[in-house]
C-alpha cells in the first residue's frame, strides 16, 4: 500500500506525536509499504526509506518566539489567515490551519490522474480539512483515517480543575476551542485507530464516537534500542525518572514533586525530569515551594541515546499522570528494565499490568501514596531487580513497533476494502508532485525550510512531526 501520513507538528525529542510517526512509517515500509509523511514544523526525524514533504506553517507557537506577529508578506492563503487570526483571538490553530494545507497537498488535481496514496492517516489533528479531503477523494475509493490517542477534552478538564481564577478558565476554554472541531471530524472520517480500552470508553464519551468505528493497536517500543544497562552498570542511588510535560496538569508532576518532597524529609532522593519547563511556570514556582530546587533536574530535548542512558541510570521511574490515553514513556521505561511507579489512571493499569508484578500501581492524584510507593522500592534492590526483569519480559511478549504497525496495515486494507477500494500501486504516469500547491515565491519565516520533499534511500516507485510550551500535550 501507499499511506500518506499526517502530522500537525512532529518534535522528534519530546512528546508522542514525533515518535509515533518515526516508528510507525519506519516499521510500514520495513513490511513493504510506502510511507509519505506530511508534517507541519517542527519535522519528524525520519528512518531511510520513509518520504517527508514538509508543510510549513507560519509557526507561531516556536519555542524561540511564542506567539509571533508574522510580517504581512508571510500571510498568504487561507491556512495563513486562519492560523494567524486564531492566535490573535486566543485560539491554538495549528489543527485546523494543518488539515487545509494538506487539503490542498492531497486533493486530486485534474492534471495528476489518480492520487498515488491507498490511504490517508491523520495522527489526531482531525481539523475541517480532512472532511474535505475525505469528500474529494470519495470517486478514488481512497479512505481517511485517524489515530485519536485520547480525547483532548481530558486535558481541558483536568487543566480548568488547576486553574486559579476566572480569567485563567475562559482562556483555557478559548484556548481549547478546537475540541468540537475534532469531535465532529472523527465522526465524518473512514475509522478511528486507538491505543487502549482506556482511550475507547473516553472517546465514546466525550466525542460521542461509536463503539464500533475504532481500532484498537497498541503502541509499540523499539526494544532492540530501549534496553536495561550492560552490565554491571549500577544506578544513581536514590534517583528517580520521569519523563512528562513539565507544565501540563495531566501529566501529574506536581503531585510527584509533593512526594519528593515528603521523600526529602528522610533521605536523600533526587528527581529527573525529561521534559520542558516553562521559565515561570507552574512546575518551577512548585519546585521553589517545596524547597526542592537542588533535588530536581530538568532535562528538555533529548536524544534518544541520551534519553536511556538518564532511564538506566535511575532506581526507579514514575508516572505520576492523572490520565493516559497509553504512555509510551511507561513502555520506554520498562523496556530498559526499570521498575515503574505509575497511577491507575486511564490506560495505565493495561499497559503497566497486575499491581506488583512490573510496576507499583497508586491512585492518581495522592502525594502520600506516590511517596510511599517509591520509598518501597529504593528501600529493596531485590524487588526492584524482579520488577524490572518483569517489565522488559512484558515489553518483548505485548509491545513492539512491528507488531503495531501490522495490526495497522491490516486495518488499513479493512478500510480500503469498506470503501470498496483496492490499494492499485504503482499509479503510471502520474504526474503528482509531493510538495506544497502554494507560489514558490512565497517568503519562508526565518528558520524554516520551504516545502520540499525528502525520501532518504525511499524505493524509486515513491513520487518525489507536546512538544512546544504553547500547544496541547497529546499522545502519553
Amino acid at each position: 500500500m501507499r499511506i500518506a501520513l499526517l502530522s500537525y507538528r512532529s518534535l522528534p525529542t519530546c512528546g508522542g506525536q514525533g515518535v509515533y510517526v518515526r516508528h510507525l512509517s519506519r516499521e510500514l515500509v520495513a513490511l513493504g509499504h510506502h510511507v509519505q509523511v506530511l508534517s507541519g514544523p517542527p519535522y519528524p526525524d525520519l528512518d531511510d526509506g520513509v518520504g517527508l514533504t514538509e508543510l510549513p506553517s507560519l509557526d507561531l507557537y516556536r519555542d524561540s518566539d511564542p506567539f509571533r506577529w508574522p510580517g504581512l508578506a508571510e500571510v498568504r492563503a487561507l491556512p495563513d489567515v486562519v492560523e494567524f487570526g486564531m492566535m490573535r483571538t486566543g485560539q491554538f490553530s495549528e489543527p485546523l490551519s494543518f488539515s487545509l494545507r494538506a487539503y490542498q497537498a492531497l486533493r486530486p488535481r485534474a492534471s495528476g490522474g489518480r492520487p498515488p496514496f491507498d490511504i490517508v492517516h491523520d495522527n489526531q489533528g482531525l481539523g475541517y480539512g480532512l472532511l474535505a479531503l475525505r469528500a474529494a477523494l470519495r470517486p478514488y475509493r481512497i479512505p481517511v483515517v485517524s489515530t485519536v490517542h485520547h480525547p483532548i477534552t481530558v486535558d481541558l478538564r483536568l487543566s480548568l480543575a488547576a486553574a486559579s481564577s476566572f480569567t485563567a478558565r475562559v482562556g483555557l476554554r478559548r484556548w481549547y476551542s478546537f475540541l468540537p472541531m475534532q469531535a465532529r471530524v472523527a465522526r465524518g472520517l473512514d475509522g478511528i485507530v486507538i491505543p487502549s480500552e482506556s482511550s475507547r470508553r473516553e472517546i465514546i464519551a466525550d466525542m460521542n464516537l461509536p463503539s464500533e468505528v475504532m481500532h484498537t493497536v497498541p503502541l509499540g517500543v523499539d526494544a532492540d534500542i530501549f534496553t536495561p544497562a550492560p552490565a554491571p552498570t549500577p544506578a544513581v542511588a536514590g534517583r528517580i525518572v520521569v519523563v512528562t510535560s513539565a507544565d501540563v496538569p495531566l501529566k501529574g508532576l506536581g503531585v510527584l514533586l509533593e512526594a519528593l518532597a515528603k521523600l526529602r524529609s528522610e533521605r536523600a532522593a533526587h528527581l529527573v525530569c525529561i521534559g520542558k519547563v516553562r521559565e515561570g511556570g507552574q512546575a518551577q514556582r512548585r519546585v521553589t515551594e517545596l524547597g526542592l530546587g537542588n533535588a530536581v533536574t530538568f532535562r528538555s530535548n533529548v536524544p534518544e541515546q541520551e534519553l536511556i542512558e538518564l532511564l538506566r541510570s535511575a532506581e526507579v521511574a514514575v508516572v505520576p499522570s492523572l490520565y493516559e490515553g497509553f504512555s509510551l514513556p511507561a513502555v520506554e521505561e520498562m523496556a530498559c528494565g526499570i521498575p515503574l511507579i505509575a497511577t491507575t489512571a486511564g490506560a495505565l493499569p493495561e499497559v503497566a499490568g497486575a499491581d506488583g508484578e512490573a510496576a507499583l500501581l497508586v491512585p492518581p492524584g495522592d502525594p502520600d501514596a506516590l511517596a510511599e510507593a517509591i520509598r518501597t522500592l529504593l528501600d529493596d534492590p531485590a524487588r526492584r531487580a524482579r520488577m524490572g526483569a518483569a517489565g522488559r519480559r512484558r515489553v518483548e511478549q505485548r509491545f513492539s513497533w512491528r507488531a503495531a504497525s501490522a495490526a495497522t496495515a491490516a486495518w488499513y486494507a479493512e478500510r480500503i476494502a469498506a470503501v470498496g477500494g483496492t490499494p492499485t500501486s504503482p499509479y503510471p504516469g502520474s504526474s503528482w508532485s509531493w510538495a506544497q500547491p502554494t507560489p514558490a515565491s512565497r517568503p519562508t519565516p526565518a528558520g524554516l525550510a520551504t516545502a520540499t520533499t525528502t525520501a532518504t534511500s525511499a524505493p524509486a516507485a515513491v513520487p518525489g512531526d507536546s512538544s512546544s510550551s504553547a500547544s496541547p500535550t497529546l499522545a502519553g
